[in-house]
């Protein structure tokens, strides 16, 4: 199984780059994650709604250049259900049970595109806060290894 994390935006700040690589590498080889930066479209005269599917072409073409075209979706959302750690593991669990190779993705400036969004397979928040897009990155690869430690009975977790 493969998550790719799709972020729009490519550079962030140091401090996050290291703390994203040093959970990156924590995970075992038959859970690869990988990070996928793709370019923010340039903000200037266009609409919003231009900006946004520019920026779903680009994250579209991410996923399949990583994953194919039978990827399941999962967008970062405002919106979408939280979950707690354990409910995250659940859904890791039955990702991997399913086999399915899973596209996480982190929306630019202005979110994701609401066609995209609603398109998706599944809508997830990680905060009621409004986060960073570095931390973002951070705080979901986190999350994600924190749900693999569950699952495998890691004592990272504990409750």
């Amino acid at each position: 199984m493969k998550l790719v994390i799709i972020a729009v935006g490519q550079r962030v700040p140091d401090w996050a780059q290291t703390a994203y690589d040093d959970y990156a590498k924590r995970f075992p080889p038959e859970l690869k994650v990988e990070l996928k930066a793709v370019k923010t479209e340039p903000r200037g005269s266009k609409t919003l709604e231009n900006l946004l599917a520019a920026e779903r072409e680009r994250i579209e073409a991410a996923i399949v250049s990583s994953l194919g075209r039978n990827a399941r979706i999962v967008a970062l959302d405002e919106r979408g259900t939280n979950l707690t750690t354990v409910a995250l593991a659940g859904k890791l669990k039955h990702w991997q049970l399913e086999s399915d190779d899973v596209a996480l993705v982190i929306g630019g400036p202005d979110g994701l595109e609401p066609a995209f969004r609603q398109a998706a397979h599944e809508r997830i928040r990680l905060s009621d806060l409004t986060l960073p897009h570095a931390m973002v990155r951070v705080l979901l690869i986190e999350q994600l290894y924190r749900a693999w430690s569950v699952n495998a009975n890691h004592p990272y977790h504990r409750e």
